[in-house]
């Protein structure tokens, strides 16, 4: 079985090394892989795109020379604590328990999917929080850790160490954290071609109280120019997981470098000692195990905002270097708290579920049973920004086999789709789904 991380590698190698040489030569052409003009609408992106050789040669050749020179360097695992955390797995790659009973093995090793129906209430526990890497938990040496500061866009580099990021004022928000490929599988089901990747279901996502230092006051201490641009974090994993944010983003209230969880150090697997929390966007945005920080004058990009987390499709155009738009804010979706299938009995239910809308609120939540008519569901529990919102209605359903669909709105007027354009990553599927019940 092939590693997430040889997979990764070999996959940017043979991207990178295209582009590159598609570089060199007279112009560019970006064309697509075979299988996308096989995928939905894929005819048009069949022939590639086309650019000059001059700036555009020059911009993609630096960012090629980047990409490959953050490609993986070995990272010392955690290879004595494996052995009492593979319950799923035989190959897990990561440190906490994952029980199937609350969670879905990805097969990667190091992805894990929540089960909905173990969420229980309106903070997930730490031990039932999916997981999301791109390479196995690194072991870090908290007495040599630091964090720096630095790029074209502050005054002076700073260096704080742990202890210095614990005296500084904490703040704690409660944040839903969402990665971009949940619902990947419905476009298996729904087009016949799958987005590549994990085939997570509605369980990538989960909710927690972060505790931490606001970026903001951090990024001051370097002095953050009035020209900065973007602020870059990146991670000490194998390969260094990085994602450029705006500055204004960077700067805002809700935006932290986390060190709790849950009121607890933040374990390992999510990012120990130091994880961003960037608010409402998807959760690579949130980078763990962060070592460096680059404020920059110009805009910044790396795989993760060009190659990886882009919408890349018929339907979306390419934003140079990008492959397409990369992805920041979560769309709204909602998720029953139900396994997939599920099974009830034949008596009156209450049926529970949750929303998510990115940055802000949900404002409203309808259902419709068997294709009926769309009845609308109680909001319960929290209603904070940037959270999921929580909702429930009662059903006593005939024995048989039923599908619930459910459909939320939030406070700006966005509402689920019935419907989405495939991309090629199989990202961001919110559309309405039929999730289906069988009653005994």
């Amino acid at each position: 079985m092939q590693s997430n991380s040889r997979g990764f590698l070999m996959r940017k190698r043979s991207i990178i090394t295209g582009l590159t040489a598609g570089a060199a030569g007279a112009g560019i052409l970006l064309a697509t892989k075979a299988r996308r003009s096989s995928s939905p609408g894929g005819d048009r992106w069949s022939s590639g795109t086309r650019f000059g050789v001059g700036a555009a040669a020059g911009a993609l050749l630096g960012f090629a020379a980047d990409a490959l020179a953050h490609l993986p360097e070995k990272v010392t695992i955690m290879e004595e604590l494996m052995p009492k955390t593979q319950v799923a797995s035989s190959y897990s790659q990561v440190v906490k328990p994952v029980p199937a009973g609350f969670f879905s093995d990805k097969g990667s090793g190091t992805d894990y999917e929540s089960r909905p129906s173990a969420w229980g209430g309106f903070i997930t526990p730490i031990d039932r929080f999916y997981l999301r890497s791109h390479s196995p938990t690194p072991t870090i040496d908290i007495s040599s850790w630091s964090l720096k500061i630095e790029g074209t866009g502050v005054e002076i580099p700073v260096e704080l160490s742990y202890a210095e990021l614990e005296a500084m004022p904490q703040v704690t928000l409660t944040r839903t954290m969402e990665c971009a490929g949940n619902g990947r599988r419905f476009y298996k089901e729904h087009f016949g071609v799958e987005g590549e990747g994990g085939q997570w279901r509605m369980g990538a996502m989960g909710c927690a109280e972060w505790t931490g230092v606001r970026l903001r006051d951090v990024l001051q201490r370097a002095g953050v120019k009035p020209r900065a641009r973007d602020v870059m974090p990146i991670g000490l994993d194998e390969h260094e997981v990085r994602r450029p944010m705006p500055v204004e983003k960077a700067m805002r209230d809700d935006t932290l470098l986390v060190l709790k969880m849950n009121g607890e150090t933040l374990p390992i697997d999510h990012g120990f000692p130091v994880r961003i929390l960037v608010t409402g966007w998807t959760g690579t945005a949130s980078i763990k195990w962060v070592g460096r920080i680059q404020v920059a004058e110009e805009s910044l990009h790396s795989p993760y905002n060009t190659m990886e987390y882009t919408m890349v499709g018929p339907n979306y155009p390419m934003e140079f270097p990008a492959l397409g738009p990369p992805i920041t804010e979560m769309p709204v979706m909602s998720v029953l708290d139900l396994d997939w299938p599920a099974k009830i009995s034949a008596q009156t239910n209450e049926i529970y579920g949750r929303s998510f809308a990115g940055e802000g609120r949900v404002r409203e939540v309808v259902y419709s049973i068997d294709d009926d008519d769309w009845k609308t569901a109680e909001l319960i529990g929290p209603n904070i920004e940037g959270c999921w919102r929580q909702w429930k209605f009662a059903w006593t359903p005939t024995a048989g086999k039923h599908e619930i669909r459910v459909r939320a709105t939030d406070e700006n007027g966005r509402t689920q789709p019935d419907t989405v354009p495939w991309n090629h990553h199989g990202y961001l599927y919110n559309a309405v789904v039929a999730h289906p019940i069988t009653v005994s």
